[in-house]
């Protein structure tokens, strides 16, 4: 086992990829090799056509601190891979990715969170973007996304500041998909995982897609690009399946084509 792997796990059942960071000293921070680690699990995910989701977490009661300063400081690569900060920030998965956050998120684990579709967070869950507080900028995608997740004057504030958000008031703003008692977090994002994976695999990809592309979309080209992108699935032998599984009403079997 590499020292990579040693600090990402990865576990695969039923159409559901969980990547647990598993740094509990450094409080799950990103070095270089737990970034490559991740990137290579995201790739993984995404040429896997049995994987239909993925469920990313940390162990040991928290999330990520973000980029390991101390390891960068003497001497270590920066924590990224072609897909970014922590092998997800800039390039993200095609396969949808959910965030289940116990405690902190801070920085770059923030920003880990930002790049994902959904987030389940323990209810004494907290996020925050604290690089200003030390003279630096929240690159890895906090500036990027915070704003077009919450309303803007609340994100500038966050992001002017470097306070913390808890995770009640993330909820409040609709940046926290589900909210769970502490200890929860995982096992709530892993049923939510199982109800994503039990659905057409190329709908659920096609459907991401769009509304991820669909934000730099001009609108009198909306339909027809959106078109490009799910008449293919319309016109699957998944798309035929659905509709026989539900006239027979009993459980679809997708074949992925």
């Amino acid at each position: 086992m590499t020292v990579a792997q040693e600090q990402v796990a990865v576990e695969r059942e039923n159409g559901v990829m969980v990547i647990t960071i598993d740094r509990p000293a450094v409080r799950n921070a990103i070095d270089y090799d737990t970034a490559q680690a991740l990137s290579a699990a995201f790739d993984e995910l995404d040429a896997t056509p049995s994987l239909s989701v993925a469920v990313i977490t940390g162990s040991n009661g928290t999330f990520s601190a973000g980029m390991d300063l101390k390891a960068f400081a003497a001497g270590g690569k920066l924590p990224r891979s072609e897909r970014g900060f922590a092998g997800i920030v800039r390039q993200p998965p095609r396969t949808p990715v959910i965030a289940a956050v116990e405690g902190a998120a801070m920085g770059g684990g923030f920003e880990i969170v930002l790049a994902c579709d959904l987030v389940v967070a323990a209810q004494d869950a907290v996020f925050g973007l604290p690089e200003v507080r030390l003279g630096q900028c929240a690159s890895g995608g906090g500036l990027l996304r915070l704003p077009r997740r919450i309303p803007y004057h609340r994100a500038m504030e966050l992001i002017l500041t470097g306070e913390r958000l808890g995770a009640e008031a993330a909820e409040r703003l609709g940046l926290i998909t589900r909210l769970t008692p502490p200890g929860g977090a995982l096992a709530e994002a892993r049923h939510l995982a199982e109800r994503i994976a039990a659905n057409g695999p190329l709908a659920v990809a096609a459907s991401k897609r769009v509304v991820v592309e669909s934000q730099d979309w001009p609108s009198s080209e909306a339909f027809d690009r959106q078109a490009a992108i799910v008449d293919p699935v319309r016109n699957s032998a998944d798309a035929r399946e659905g509709a026989v599984a539900f006239s027979k009403k009993r459980a679809p079997v997708w074949q992925r084509e």
